[in-house]
């Protein structure tokens, strides 16, 4: 894992510098609303869908310059998810990685505010040219990806059918469904948008081979949060331990028990693992990635 590490640190590092350039500075007016943006932002976030953008898109053969509006996009599309989601609206949350929340922060208005300039600012790092390398048809095709991934046949349906399903006793298929929307959407986005900001979006093995990774980690990724939500520290994770169950939110250690959501994560990392034997080492980061998503401790 010491190799992920400097990985990590080196995606992560590249992401701050790309989203410090692409986000208004806070004394643009009004200054507010762009501090607002930047508690949001550079809040700490682990960074794993901008991480997957790099990886993915360096699997494939691109260099971090290529990746830079990719990774940025997604990642301000995640913070506006998150401003949102925590909304009194919403899951009414007081914490954010340890922080108060934007909401707790600011006031309500101001976080409604700050989401919804993330979210549109995405799609304009995205469209813009010369900010977004890939010839127009490619940068079109991968607003469409970005568009479906955040809209309401991805993350906000999945935001709304699990506010749905607060009290309500899922199937195991049902809460699946569920998180590859809410969760696993934006994930699976972030893979492909690597692909396609490499240049060789159109390779169709490899860009298979991507997508069907990114479903297995973004079922991994969602188990092993809902691990860490009964088992985790609210010190390192961020946020209130045992939120999910007091708001009586289906979740997989309690439709599977303890052991049989921690056995699907790892089967999940096994499948992950598997489908990406048609790549060399240069896929090495996203192998290693699988294995951090199901270990992480926040």
């Amino acid at each position: 894992m010491a190799i992920l590490a400097e990985k990590l640190a080196l995606y992560q590092q590249e992401v701050d510098k790309a989203l410090l350039h692409f986000l208004p500075s806070k004394n643009t007016q009004p200054e507010r609303l762009h501090d607002a943006l930047h508690y949001v932002v550079f809040n700490g976030g682990k960074r794993i869908r901008p991480v997957l953008v790099y990886a993915s898109g360096q699997a494939m053969g691109a260099n971090l310059e290529q990746l830079h509006a990719a990774a940025s996009a997604v990642e301000m599309i995640h913070a506006y998810s998150l401003v949102h989601d925590d909304l009194p609206a919403m899951d009414d949350d007081d914490l954010r990685r340890g922080k108060p929340t934007c909401h707790k922060a600011y006031d309500e208005a101001t976080a409604i505010l700050a989401g919804d300039a993330l979210l549109t600012r995405a799609f304009e790092v995205l469209a813009d040219k010369d900010l977004n390398n890939p010839d127009s048809d490619t940068r079109l095709h991968m607003i469409k990806l970005l568009s479906q991934a955040s809209g309401s046949i991805g993350m906000v349906g999945g935001q709304a059918i699990d506010l749905d399903s607060v009290g309500q006793a899922l199937s195991l298929d049902q809460l699946k469904n569920m998180h590859a929307h809410k969760t696993g959407a934006l994930i699976r986005c972030s893979v492909l948008l690597g692909a396609n900001a490499s240049g060789y979006g159109s390779a169709t093995e490899q860009v298979q081979a991507l997508s069907d990774y990114a479903d297995c980690i973004g079922l991994s990724f969602q188990i092993r949060d809902d691990i860490l939500d009964v088992e985790g520290d609210t010190a390192v994770i961020g946020k209130s331990q045992g939120s999910d169950e007091a708001r009586n939110k289906p979740t997989y250690p309690a439709l599977l028990g303890m052991d049989g959501a921690k056995k699907a994560a790892r089967e999940m990392h096994e499948k992950a693992i598997d489908v990406l034997t048609v790549f060399d080492h240069q896929a090495d980061t996203l192998r290693e990635l699988s294995a951090y998503i199901v270990e992480r401790n926040k």
